[in-house]
């Protein structure tokens, strides 16, 4: 009979009968092939073929194929804490980005020091080389199966199901309710690839008011290497942890006072306004003009825009007397009351490229909250432009140079790109998206964009494309956004003038280079560990006395560099050098400038570049044109 292959679709005559195992050793893929999609659902190895199927066999390098490694290997771990338990309570066993979990119910309280012996079950289950039947069993009798085993979630989740046949798999003697697919045998997975990482508490569904459970974390790669690798960009990221270097360069600081906000330290709020002055800067170099929009707003202009609908239960709701307010949680709405004060625009008044630096709000659940990259209040970087349909190519156009502006002068140059389409709940009518994905993707051709289709992902009143940064890491950041709405435009009445003096409704296009500050800085602090390059640097030069004696010819130095510019700090503390310069390298200042006897009466300077030893010994006249050169 004959199949299709997926990549390439090219068409292959295999047996009757033959399953994707039987095909991927035919294909002599039969080592890193674990399972396969089978027209466009993820299946075991060993399903059966059928005549015209289209099929793509999934290997372990795959993001899909290592999801499925993970599922499984979080099966096996179910197993061996049930032999620990045989009364334990299974909850859920998924895969996350990067690794698994199980939550459990169980009388032995689990911790680090029990996760080598549980890993060590584990190994003995995968040297076992069980095999994954998948068995397909009426709904009914999955239920009477799992209540005769005491598996309280189970019948839950079962219950829950709306179809009349549920799936299962068996692992040995162990049972559990999956839908799959799985790797064919436990011996797939690799034992000194295998890892337990942690031990934490979670809630049944998530629920505080149900069961707590314990949730134990482990991880699984194709080989060693690959998890060596993982632990040790674990640790990389550990030690640029935005959260901990941020503290210690004086940078900010969140209390419990205020979940979710944050308190800017005097190095950061340097940094926030070089970031939010330079983004300005070419921002207004590329046609924006910046405003400022209340923070309070009345409930029913979030009632036109749809967010009360759609987002209210993220809006923090102030009640004034007889009037519900509510503390913006983007400026979107407050830029279009901007745009419609005064009399009605005229077609040579498009393109209105308008921005902010607007405080916003948003209820994230206290459990999300995380450093600066998940708070409760923010200033977005957020630009709308409002256009004619037909400017829609040249604003993309124009959006897209500058934000390739703001990246590089940030050090970031590999940039990928998202096109992400119509959500499931969404405002607006079918003809309209179909309008608006049209416009941005030819948008998007014009500017030459190589994008890839992020599935559902768009707002809800349009479609939008999605700018992902890549670190110094080799981490994925998705900060910059465009987004073509005919939505918002169409419910708050926006009309412009056209050159036959009828009016028409302009396209809003919502734009954002950097996302959130606070988010944009978090991520800096990570890419550079800290280490910012000169222009951003907080404090960019410290200049540090090697004894009292030569205070003054360091304050000399001092004021002439804070008098052009450069942010400098002075250090005369009675300290031993050899402390001063390593407290200042701690504290990851660029350039250290010591001066002592030899360089008093030479009229020059001695400096240090961080990360170097050897030192550079700079004339006193010549010193402005060195780090103006920086």
């Amino acid at each position: 009979m004959i199949i299709t292959l997926k990549d390439g679709y090219k068409s292959y005559e295999i047996d009757e009968g033959s399953s994707a195992f039987d095909l991927a050793v035919k294909l002599g893929a039969k080592k890193e092939t674990i399972a396969a999609e089978i027209n466009e659902v993820k299946s075991d190895l060993s399903t059966k073929l059928q005549k015209n199927d289209v099929v793509s066999l999934i290997n372990y390098s795959d993001r899909a194929g290592l999801s499925i490694l993970r599922h499984s290997a979080a099966h096996i771990l179910a197993k061996a804490l049930l032999e620990i338990d045989r009364n334990a309570k299974l909850a859920i066993g998924p895969s996350i980005e990067h690794g698994f979990y199980y939550d459990v119910l169980s009388e032995y309280v689990f911790s680090t020091d029990d996760l080598g012996m549980i890993e060590n079950k584990m190994r003995d289950i995968i040297n076992l080389k069980l095999k994954f039947d998948r068995l397909m069993i009426k709904k009914s009798e999955a239920i009477e199966m799992f209540e005769e085993m005491g598996q309280i979630f189970k019948v839950e989740l079962i219950k829950d199901i709306d179809d009349e046949v549920v799936g299962i798999y068996k692992l040995g003697d162990f049972i559990d309710l999956c839908r799959g697919p799985h790797i064919p045998n436990t011996s797939y997975i690799s034992g000194n690839a295998l890892r337990l990482t942690s031990v934490a508490g979670s809630y049944w569904r998530g629920d505080s008011s149900k069961a707590v459970l314990q949730r134990i974390y482990g991880t699984v790669f194709p080989n060693h290497q690959e998890m060596e690798a993982h632990f040790t960009f674990l640790s990389e990221a550990q030690a640029r942890d935005h959260r901990k270097i941020g503290q210690a360069l004086g940078i900010f600081h969140i209390d419990d006072c205020a979940p979710g906000n944050v308190f800017w330290l005097k190095n950061g709020t340097i940094l926030f306004n070089l970031i939010k002055d330079k983004v300005a800067e070419i921002a207004e170099k590329y046609g924006y003009f910046f405003v400022q929009t209340p923070q309070l707003l009345n409930k029913s202009l979030w009632e036109t825009s749809g967010h009360w609908e759609k987002f209210r239960e993220n809006m923090y709701v102030v009640d004034d007397d007889d009037t519900t307010m509510a503390i913006k949680p983007m400026n979107c709405p407050g830029h279009i009351v901007i745009y419609k004060n005064g009399s009605v625009k005229s077609y040579r008044d498009l393109p209105v490229r308008m921005a902010e630096f607007g405080l916003c709000h948003r209820n994230e659940p206290s459990g999300s909250l995380h450093g600066l990259m998940r708070i409760r209040a923010f200033t977005q970087d957020d630009g709308h432009i409002f256009c004619s349909p037909g400017q829609v190519v040249s604003e993309t156009q124009n959006f897209c140079k500058a934000l390739q502006e703001v990246y590089g002068i940030f050090g970031f140059t590999e940039i990928a790109v998202k096109f992400s389409d119509r959500p499931e709940k969404r405002a607006g009518s079918d003809e309209i998206w179909d309008l608006a994905e049209r416009s941005l993707k030819d948008a998007a051709s014009a500017a030459g964009l190589n994008y890839i289709v992020n599935k559902g992902e768009g707002a809800f009143y349009g479609p939008k494309l999605e700018f992902v940064l890549k670190d110094s890491m080799g981490r994925d950041w998705q900060c910059g956004t465009l987004q073509v709405d005919f939505v918002l435009p169409e419910r708050f009445s926006m009309c412009y003038v056209d050159q036959c003096g009828k009016k028409q409704m302009p396209v809003m296009l919502h734009r954002a280079f950097i996302g959130s500050l606070e988010r944009f800085i978090g991520i800096l602090i990570e890419h550079y560990s800290g280490k910012f390059p000169f222009w951003l640097a907080p404090v960019q030069i410290v200049i540090a006395s090697v004894t009292d004696e030569f205070a003054d010819y360091a304050k000399n130095v001092f004021d002439k560099l804070k008098n052009h510019g450069f942010r400098v700090a002075l250090d005369i503390e009675n300290e031993k050098i050899t402390y001063k310069i390593r407290e200042h390298s701690v504290q990851k200042i660029p350039f250290i400038i010591v001066v002592g006897k030899n360089e008093r009466e030479s009229e020059t300077v001695n400096v240090r570049k961080l990360g170097f030893n050897k030192t550079m010994t700079v004339s006193l006249p010549s010193m402005l044109s060195y780090f103006g050169a920086m």
